[in-house]
């Protein structure tokens, strides 16, 4: 259920549903990668003061459920999720 936040002099309520794939829809995803990948997205969020409410995928594809307050930048937020995770991704797991 989703967070009603206040502040001065505004009510919101935002969450984005985000899917992104694999390179060529590689099934590359296990659970050892994936483990992984959602602690550095969870710690990606916190650096920039949003929340992952859902981690969830498959070998090829991840969704994530995402809150934020109306000052975040939806592609800055995506830029900052896929970028940092695909670099330490590939530096731990360069096969």
């Amino acid at each position: 259920m989703a967070q009603i936040h206040y502040g001065r002099g505004y009510v919101y309520s935002i969450q984005y549903h985000i899917v992104w794939c694999v390179k060529y829809r590689r099934k590359i995803l296990t659970d050892k990668i994936e483990q992984r990948l959602v602690e550095i997205l969870q710690k990606i969020a916190t650096e920039n003061e949003f929340v992952i409410q859902e981690i969830n995928g498959d070998l090829d594809h991840i969704h994530l459920l995402i809150e934020c307050s109306p000052q975040h930048y939806i592609p800055d937020m995506i830029k900052a999720l896929k970028g940092v995770s695909a670099r330490l991704l590939f530096k731990q797991y360069p096969e």
